[in-house]
């Protein structure tokens, strides 16, 4: 179910407590910023998630409130996950949802990274 993105941090989030260790994750990266593990339900071939260990609801909460220095090793982080599973050339996607119209469904910053095959159309257009 889509989530609100402007309500506050909910710290017992699936995010949060795969941060924790609460809940097993297939860790693919991790320093000072990020996390980043494999999606439980992938949507393509790679399908990995990469988060910010601070307590950000969405992409408009993260750019509104993190530090240069976080903002800074998340990017990077997401860059460095992107290279070391290969995708750099042919090519991937990342995809972040943010609130109820982008189908947000765990409040903790996420970004998706896609890759492993053609993706196709970024959206379907509607009529």
């Amino acid at each position: 179910m889509p989530i609100d993105a402007t309500k506050p941090y909910d710290d017992e989030n699936i995010f949060a407590k795969i941060l924790r260790g609460e809940i097993p994750s297939t860790k693919v990266y991790e320093d000072d910023w990020a996390y980043a593990f494999e999606d439980i339900n992938p949507q393509a071939e790679i399908h990995t998630l990469v988060i910010p260990k601070g307590r950000y609801v969405s992409w408009d909460d993260f750019s509104a409130k993190a530090s240069d220095e976080e903002i800074g090793g998340f990017v990077r982080a997401v860059g460095e996950v992107a290279r070391a599973k290969g995708l750099v050339e042919p090519g991937y996607r990342l995809l972040a949802n943010i609130g109820g119209h982008g189908h947000q469904e765990v409040p903790h910053l996420h970004v998706h990274i896609f890759g492993g095959h053609p993706l196709g159309p970024m959206l379907v257009k509607r009529t």
